[in-house]
């Protein structure tokens, strides 16, 4: 592809995945996304202290950064579901979802993304419903913030186990709660393609009118070996799924489908973490290569 990546997205990194927590603090490692003119975004999640949540609020504006809020793990992190069929669980998760939506404006982002809660079979329907409600309130209360709200589709029987799910089923989900709140996307991520059995045609033609967002990753999907399930390897991680070839075939199929917008580009971050002792700065170079050379080989 002669065109630059950058011409038809807003190339990012999620900042808690490319740099874990346990290893790397959180200033030093958005300084490091800030200092590398490839990213024009980066994604970031719940900061406690008031101090530092101001300093990384500054550092972003400072690098002229795009910057997106990840709220799942403010839902992983203390087990909240906002599909719970107990009221009053469903809406201890709409409350953080909410602080989610101020947090995310206070930092200069325009949209906040959260992922399904587990489900039990017998239980479908009404899980299905109160994540509707639950989706409903957070986005009105996004828009009157000018705000949007975006859910991203995870594997349904793998490891996150989320209700939503494999893509027919978030089109569903997705076409009730657009009806009603305009400001409602879904993120999908390469790297959940093969964790739902799903392929890019798939699952982009499928989710094609509700999509505002894409990651791209790798996930081993093969039971017993290292990194199963959503653990977001690098690219090359032995058995696992996803590589240039892969990617190269993401990007035909966001061409064909007409996601390559210059004039309003959609956010596309790294969803790619270590794994073991791996060295956060090269698993972060790695997917640049890969990405670029699955650019390269995109026809023009």
């Amino acid at each position: 592809m002669r065109d630059s990546i950058h011409k038809y997205f807003k190339i990012g990194t999620i900042q808690w995945m490319s740099y874990p927590p346990a290893k790397w603090g959180l200033m030093e490692s958005v300084k490091k996304i800030a200092s590398d003119d490839f990213f024009d975004a980066i994604e970031v999640t719940h900061v406690a202290d008031d101090g530092e949540r101001e300093k990384l609020r500054n550092l972003i504006q400072e690098a002229h950064l795009s910057v997106c809020f990840g709220a799942q793990p403010c839902l992983l992190g203390t087990g909240a579901n906002p599909n719970h069929i107990e009221e009053a669980k469903r809406e201890e998760a709409e409350k953080i979802l909410r602080d989610a939506v101020d947090e995310a404006q206070y930092l200069g982002a325009k949209a906040i993304a959260f992922l399904a809660g587990k489900w039990e079979e017998e239980t479908k329907d009404l899980a299905f419903s109160q994540l509707v409600k639950t989706t409903v309130n957070v986005c009105r209360y996004a828009r009157a913030k000018g705000m949007s709200v975006n859910l991203e589709v995870f594997d349904f029987d793998m490891d996150k186990a989320a209700l939503i799910g494999p893509a027919p089923y978030a089109a569903e989900f997705a076409a009730k709660v657009r009806s009603c709140c305009s400001n409602f996307g879904l993120l999908v991520d390469l790297s959940h393609f093969p964790t739902t059995y799903e392929t890019s045609k798939f699952v982009i033609q499928t989710l094609r009118p509700y999509i505002t967002h894409f990651h791209i990753g790798n996930a081993v999907v093969i039971p017993g070996k290292p990194a199963y399930g959503d653990k977001h390897p690098r690219f090359g991680f032995p058995d696992s799924a996803n590589d240039t070839e892969q990617l190269l075939d993401f990007f035909r199929v966001l061409k064909q489908e007409g996601f390559f917008d210059a004039e309003q580009p959609f956010n596309l971050s790294f969803e790619v973490t270590p794994y073991g002792d791996e060295d956060a700065d090269v698993i972060v170079t790695n997917t640049k290569r890969v990405m670029n050379r699955a650019w390269a080989l995109l026809e023009d």
